[in-house]
């Protein structure tokens, strides 16, 4: 397999689930702002939408789309605390909560990212995600989003609410969520996937080590 990934990217997640699940992998570190591979050449030649995550099957096929890629890895490596079993309660609480992350804090970032977005504008999407992390805090009463064990919808969310610190946006009166952070950013797993990475949207260089 072969995992394409952005620094710091919602990608990150996958490269941390692969990390988790234990088996063998090749990485490429694309520039998705400028559609641009390791060597220079165009990145949309292999992947067509132009983003990330794309994973190379090892019969040539090609998966997108985290949530997809997610589920297929972990299928795979038969990793049932990452993601449940098919048909069972607990897989559609992880699904529910990746959907969660997907469609309403991973996108609520998005206009965060155009160029010439005013002051008012911000000031606007910040609330909006703020009201999406204000949900994730008053749900999350365990370490991880549906209880004592990590999933790849803790992976996800992890990326994405660590874009704050990237976008200066305090998370002070989240204080679950900040412990959540410091948890999930102690893993060795993402650990290893943030120094292959190199700089990008996540950072745990300011998170508190947890034993």
């Amino acid at each position: 397999m072969k995992l394409y990934t952005h620094p710091g990217a919602s990608s990150l997640s996958v490269h941390i689930l692969l990390r988790e699940i234990g088996k063998p992998f090749d990485l490429e570190v694309v520039n998705v702002t400028i559609k641009t591979r390791a060597d220079g050449s165009d990145y949309r030649s292999v992947a067509s939408r132009g983003m990330v995550p794309l994973l190379e099957l090892n019969d040539g096929g090609r998966l997108t789309e985290n949530m997809v890629i997610a589920q297929y890895v972990c299928d795979l490596a038969g990793r049932y605390d990452l993601m449940p079993a098919a048909g069972t309660m607990d897989r559609y609480r992880v699904i529910e909560w990746q959907s969660f992350v997907a469609a309403e804090l991973h996108k609520s970032f998005v206009p965060l990212y155009w160029p010439n977005i005013d002051a008012g504008m911000r000031d606007l999407v910040i609330e909006r995600i703020r009201s999406r992390l204000g949900f994730v805090e008053r749900e999350l009463t365990g370490p991880f989003l549906t209880g004592q064990v990590f999933t790849a919808a803790d992976a996800y969310l992890f990326v994405i609410a660590s874009w704050t610190r990237f976008f200066k946006i305090s998370i002070d009166e989240f204080p679950r969520l900040a412990r959540f952070l410091n948890i999930v950013g102690s893993r060795p797993t993402v650990r290893a996937a943030l120094d292959i990475e190199g700089p990008g949207l996540v950072s745990v260089s300011d998170l508190t080590p947890v034993p």
